[in-house]
């Protein structure tokens, strides 16, 4: 007790910055690593790492603690390729950040945009024709827009319910709508998620691979089940389900509506901030009211 109160009466007000920079970093890492199978295999590497390092001191093993010691070189080389995934979300939310700006598409395209996709997903969701239509935000989409076919197209209610026709030869993919308010192309391949906390774990494909577009970037995804015609939508990582067209526009207007262009830095951030929070509270009651 008393070596801690000499420590506490030594420590300084940079010591005392220092501490709470390095525990905000550790917390912020572990925020965005939650949910991944990243936490799962981190688990892993630590407790096979403790249960050899005890049992090499506990029973002297000097050959068990030379290979551990040796370990530590080829550890900081494996660490970047296995959690490659994880660490490049976090580079990307680091270069969108508000120092960066934006690149949203003109305000009038925007409100242009929204009122389309109500359209459409108003007769997707009656006829039962599934459908992805991802918005693109800040993140770049172009390695996705390459594995689909260019149009460079106007956004039209019309267009969109044509394209998920389901005996188009395009239906099967994702619209990519750009930065500029186009449809950038159609019939893309999107990347699944690997999450774990999905709403519902009984999700399909097209579901998750709406999670996983919206995770390794800042776009919005826009879903129609083909089995159920419900519509639902990403943004984060997290999905808000049982949406009818006309909440979908709402959500929309506040999450890529006009007023997005025109906010400030900060005022963006705590903006997105707040509708990652409904995100997340709107799933947690889905999952309590599942269970």
């Amino acid at each position: 007790m008393e070596q801690v109160l000499v420590i506490l009466e030594s420590l300084a007000l940079t010591d005392v910055v220092d501490i709470a920079i390095v525990t905000l970093l550790f917390y912020s890492i572990s925020l965005l690593f939650r949910g991944t199978q990243a936490v799962a295999l981190f688990r892993g590497i630590a407790l096979l790492a403790i249960g050899l390092i005890s049992v090499a001191a506990v029973l002297r093993l000097q050959a068990l603690s030379w290979l551990l010691a040796n370990s530590l070189t080829a550890l900081v080389i494996a660490i970047p390729v296995i959690f490659q995934p994880e660490i490049r979300r976090v580079l990307e939310r680091l270069g969108r950040s508000a120092f960066f700006g934006t690149r949203l598409a003109p305000e009038a395209t925007r409100v242009s945009v929204i009122d389309e996709i109500h359209k459409a997903t108003s007769k997707l969701s009656s006829r039962r024709h599934g459908a992805l239509i991802v918005l693109q935000r800040n993140s770049s989409l172009q390695e996705y827009i390459r594995t689909g076919v260019g149009l460079e197209a106007v956004v039209t209610a019309d267009l969109l319910a044509t394209l998920f026709w389901p005996r188009t030869e395009l239906h099967d993919g994702a619209v990519i709508i750009d930065d500029t308010g186009q449809i950038a192309a159609a019939s893309c391949v999107l990347p699944i998620t690997a999450s774990r906390n999905l709403p519902n774990p009984n999700l399909g494909t097209r579901h998750r691979a709406a999670v996983g577009i919206s995770e390794v970037g800042d776009a919005l995804c826009v879903v129609v089940s083909e089995e159920t015609g419900k519509i639902s939508l990403t943004n984060g990582g997290r999905m808000i389900l049982d949406l009818d067209a006309q909440r979908l526009q709402l959500i929309l207007g506040g999450v890529y509506g006009p007023d997005q262009a025109d906010q400030l830095p900060l005022a963006r951030r705590v903006r997105e901030l707040r509708d990652d929070f409904l995100l997340r509270l709107q799933t947690r009651r889905r999952q309590g009211a599942q269970t």
